[in-house]
């Protein structure tokens, strides 16, 4: 014997399963939402470790060719020309930005002494690498990241 009975879910128990839905997408948006800041602070860290190793492989073969005039000298590094003071990369396109070579979406912002995002972040004045040339031969260059708020 058939029993006329439908068999199904009631109205009230789709509601729940759609408030529950929607209880768990709000707490887990947030921890979504903030991965491409972290992903951005990250490749910032990452550029900054390439600076400073630029920075650092430069010097030592500045010093190898004993070159550490206050400017008007250069070295070569894997085939590209780099413009130096007092034996450190210059601020400048040909100095450091030879140096590091920087692809995708990092790049220098400010003729050689800031690197930020080229694309897709709003406050990237917010988000940058910067480098400061050697002052003499006794003070090296240095590179920092000046603010990670790269949202």
């Amino acid at each position: 014997m058939k029993s006329d009975r439908q068999q199904g879910f009631t109205l009230i128990e789709l509601i729940m399963v759609i408030v529950i839905l929607g209880i768990l997408a709000a707490t887990a948006l947030p921890k979504f939402s903030n991965m491409s800041t972290n992903a951005r602070a990250a490749a910032l860290e990452g550029a900054l470790g390439a600076v400073n190793s630029a920075i650092t492989i430069a010097h030592a073969q500045a010093l190898l060719e004993s070159k550490t005039a206050a400017s008007g000298q250069t070295i070569t590094l894997e085939g590209s020309t780099v413009d130096l003071v007092y034996g450190y990369p210059a601020a400048t396109a040909a100095g450091i930005g030879s140096a590091v070579r920087l692809t995708g979406d990092l790049a220098f912002t400010t003729a050689g002494t800031k690197i930020g995002f080229s694309s897709g972040v709003t406050t990237a004045a917010t988000c940058e690498i910067t480098y400061t040339a050697a002052t003499s031969a006794s003070v090296a260059a240095t590179a920092s990241i000046v603010n990670s708020n790269c949202s």
